[in-house]
């Protein structure tokens, strides 16, 4: 019977250390932490409006997307790096996200999360896109993706529909940005 309780006893206490060991690893940080969720905000036409007409100190860079659009996949790390490189030279970037307000919390943020992506995410919350297409460009189709570069006036100065060139697209920024060391 004391054989039988003092194995009870050693299982017990390797159950408690197997326990707290991963606390301690957490609580010590040689774990990692969790990385913040990337908010994805709902924008109608008017909001999207509120963004272009905003007072600004540079230019304005919009790119609007999906996660269905390969295109749009294929551009965004590319898209990414543009942001990395010009915000410093005063360039605010915003993405909007063309999904379905269903995937708010779910696809448009874990894509934006994969690609490490820390502009200001929108997607694109209205029962009839089209009003906000137009208010972009009347002759755009809404065909994805779309990207649209703006002058600290807010007169548009760049568009291009499809996946965009960066090479085209870092040479139109640097027409307007700060100059500094841009790689």
């Amino acid at each position: 019977m004391r054989s039988f309780k003092a194995l009870i006893l050693i299982v017990a206490c390797l159950l408690l250390a197997s326990l707290a060991a991963p606390a301690q690893k957490r609580k010590y940080g040689s774990a990692k932490p969790a990385a913040p969720p990337t908010v994805v905000a709902a924008i109608d036409t008017n909001g999207l409006q509120g963004l272009l007409t905003k007072q600004r100190q540079g230019p304005l860079l919009v790119n609007f997307w999906a996660t269905f659009c390969d295109p749009c996949r294929a551009e965004f790390p590319d898209l990414v790096k543009i942001d990395k490189d010009y915000r410093p030279q005063s360039l605010e970037f915003i993405t909007i996200s063309l999904d379905d307000v269903t995937d708010i919390k779910t696809e448009v943020p874990k894509f934006l999360a994969e690609m490490k992506a820390t502009m200001p995410a929108y997607l694109l919350d209205v029962s009839d896109p089209e009003p906000a297409i137009k208010l972009m460009d009347p002759r755009w189709s809404g065909a994805l993706p779309a990207t649209f570069l703006y002058n600290e006036k807010g007169e548009e100065v760049f568009k291009h529909y499809g996946r965009v060139d960066p090479a085209e697209l870092r040479s139109a920024i640097d027409k307007l940005v700060k100059k500094g060391d841009v790689q």
